[in-house]
């Protein structure tokens, strides 16, 4: 228990992400790994709805086997020039979003929504970053696909790896390109409990 996270039940985290597993740890959450069965498919809309509706529906779905614990829901995309990119099928994919990135801003869109049901707690939000890749040679993106960073990523990236030597510049919440927008959640869980 901590001032952040100010309650004795683990938060049940509905991912198998290991960088929102990192960021929870890092903020002092205690939390277990539950990951959700829900299948994401494409779905039309504007990028906040789209991540906030993925976000609800995984944390719904494991708040049946949690209820006396709060349950996270989160879902990441990048938007480039009208297009929701998530994460790459294969290397071809993940080739062609990183050259799409290279020297231009994206926007990275985490959606967030944790479900308590013994509590009556419910809340989600969207959360948007601008990220600049600098310009990248053929090779350099190559080079980067190859050490298969990006396949399991949205927008075929991760800024805490690797993928850090390809940004230069980021507008907004780190921790929401990297995975989960901390500082809103827990501002967010810590009023929901007034």
């Amino acid at each position: 228990m901590s001032y952040w996270y100010p309650v004795q039940k683990e938060l049940v985290l509905a991912s198998r992400s290991p960088r929102r597993t990192e960021i929870l740890t890092m903020a002092g959450v205690p939390h277990i790994i539950h990951p959700s069965e829900v299948k994401e498919s494409f779905m039309e809309g504007p990028p906040e709805g789209v991540v906030v509706h993925w976000a609800a529906k995984k944390a719904a779905d494991v708040s049946t086997a949690f209820p006396d614990h709060p349950v996270l829901g989160a879902d990441t995309m990048v938007y480039q020039n009208g297009l929701l990119m998530g994460k790459p099928s294969d290397r071809d994919e993940a080739v062609k979003m990183v050259t799409s990135l290279s020297g231009n801003w994206h926007d990275v869109f985490g959606g967030v929504a944790l479900v308590w049901k013994s509590r009556g707690i419910s809340f989600s939000f969207h959360e948007a970053t601008r990220v600049r890749f600098r310009e990248l040679h053929r090779d350099e993106i190559e080079a980067y696909v190859d050490s298969g960073e990006p396949m399991d990523k949205a927008g075929a990236y991760g800024i805490q790896g690797l993928g850090s030597l390809l940004v230069d510049r980021v507008d907004g919440s780190y921790f929401n390109v990297m995975g989960l927008p901390v500082a809103q959640l827990l501002s967010r869980f810590r009023n929901s409990l007034k």
